[in-house]
């Protein structure tokens, strides 16, 4: 499970991509190889192996040119295996949410995702904590529940 909670990530890595989004390149769904990178092998990988990989996002609306850039490749995930789902902030309200983003393994390894104001730097800790893999897995569930398929969801 994968909880990403932030409007903005300035991610240097996806620099030069956000940068051709703007320019107006997007992606060509029947093009794998010029968009399939080893994290879409570990996704599919995965979850060949019978494991659900899921990603909830929270967003703002409207969406920030982040989020639409977000939004305009999210078919390379779903093709890879992940299901994601989005959920407008405003119906986010009265769900339990840990402070920091975070991935969840086999609901014992909680990875938070550490980022500084701008979206950027970002650093993970890792924790076995087994009250924080169960308040993540309990944000997930609820975040999960109220969230759109991404097939739905249209900024």
């Amino acid at each position: 499970m994968h909880l990403e909670m932030r409007d903005v990530y300035t991610v240097e890595s996806e620099r030069d991509s956000i940068t051709a989004w703007r320019n107006g390149f997007r992606r060509d769904p029947a093009d794998w190889a010029s968009w399939w990178r080893p994290w879409h092998d570990l996704v599919h990988a995965t979850v060949a192996r019978g494991v659900v990989m899921r990603r909830a996002r929270i967003v703002s609306e409207p969406v920030s040119e982040y989020i639409r850039y977000e939004y305009d490749g999210t078919f390379t995930n779903i093709t890879a295996g992940e299901l994601v789902r989005w959920l407008p902030r405003r119906r986010a309200t009265g769900i339990a949410l840990p402070g920091n983003d975070f991935w969840l393994f086999d609901d014992e390894t909680v990875i938070v995702i550490h980022f500084d104001g701008n979206g950027g730097a970002p650093s993970d800790e890792v924790s076995t904590d087994a009250d924080l893999a169960k308040l993540c897995a309990s944000a997930f569930e609820a975040v999960w529940e109220r969230a759109i398929p991404h097939e739905e969801y249209h900024p």
